[in-house]
């Protein structure tokens, strides 16, 4: 019986070792590959959100989808659809009911309540983070340049660029909110103008006028601005309404919170918050979610009128039988 050379010979144990690097490589390409394709299909699943008629299922449901981006993210952390999916659904998730929950809290328990707003802000923190990574994906060097010259940075930017815009600048200027009493989060409001104008001029029409939306709040806190801020937060209502087809309660309920309790205007607040309510949620689907959201809101908003309004509401009048 021939005995076997123990000792490999070197041509096949090159081939070998090649064989083993190829299926290595290949391995960690089709996982890579794998990881890319799941992340464009989560990337691309907020629309069965938005159309659901559960808000409370959703909220149920949203951290698992979350946290599982967060989790691809940590494989693929240059993933464009994930980094924006990330910015926009921490946002979402935070304003729609950890905000609102908070909001409704604070007369019963306002410690809680305290609490809660200041996950929020955490979580629009994350949301903004990612939202920068995605722009710095796009435009290397980009979060340096917007600290340094805001508005040249986002001059860059182009109009593929404004989903990532608007998510970014929504989630800044929600921190923002929360964050009034402390003046380096108040000194970054030039950098969320100019984010959020920057995708004003590139798509105005974005999420069927949601920029708009958007500013119709941020008008009355805006600094140095030119006219009455009253005045620019209704012309951008009218156009969100316009461009939406008056299907988004959103705007209506934007108006009425930042403006007609600024102006101390109890007719208008009531005018807005009841048009909000009007509208029916099943005629625009990719916006059920929303609408419904807003609505709640509305409702809360309505039981606070005495709280928000310093003159007493008027009697009905009365009109004499003749």
């Amino acid at each position: 019986m021939a005995l076997r050379n123990s000792t490999p010979h070197p041509i096949a144990g090159g081939q070998a070792a090649a064989v083993a690097l190829a299926l290595a490589l290949s391995g960690c390409s089709i996982e890579r590959l794998a990881i890319r394709r799941l992340g464009d299909a989560l990337a691309r699943s907020g629309s069965t959100f938005a159309s659901d008629d559960d808000p409370e299922l959703v909220k149920a449901a949203v951290p698992f989808s979350l946290k599982l981006i967060e989790s691809l993210l940590a494989e693929s952390p240059r993933h464009e659809g994930l980094l924006l999916a990330a910015a926009s659904g921490f946002t979402k998730y935070s304003f729609a009911f950890i905000e609102q929950e908070a909001d409704e809290l604070a007369p019963k328990d306002l410690t809680a309540a305290e609490a809660l707003r200041r996950r929020a802000l955490r979580l629009y923190s994350r949301a903004r983070g990612y939202g920068l990574r995605g722009l710095e994906v796009r435009h290397e060097g980009f979060e340096g340049a917007l600290r340094t010259d805001p508005r040249a940075a986002a001059g860059v930017t182009t109009a593929s660029d404004v989903p990532l815009l608007y998510w970014t600048a929504a989630s800044w200027g929600r921190m923002i909110s929360l964050s009034k009493d402390d003046p380096e989060a108040i000194a970054d409001q030039a950098i969320v103008e100019a984010l959020i104008y920057r995708a004003l001029v590139l798509d105005e029409d974005f999420g069927d006028g949601a920029i708009h939306g958007f500013l119709i709040s941020y008008e009355m806190a805006r600094q140095g601005a030119r006219g009455e801020p009253a005045d620019r937060a209704f012309e951008h209502y009218r156009r969100a309404m316009e461009l939406s087809g008056g299907r988004e309660a959103g705007p209506p309920v934007a108006l009425a919170e930042a403006v007609a309790v600024q102006k101390q205007d109890r007719a208008l607040f009531r005018m807005m918050l009841e048009l909000a309510l009007s509208i029916d949620v099943n005629r625009r689907p990719e916006s059920r979610l929303a609408n419904l959201v807003m609505q709640r809101r509305a409702r809360w908003l309505l039981s606070r009128v005495d709280e928000l309004f310093v003159e007493p509401e008027p009697p009905p009048e009365i009109k004499e039988e003749k």
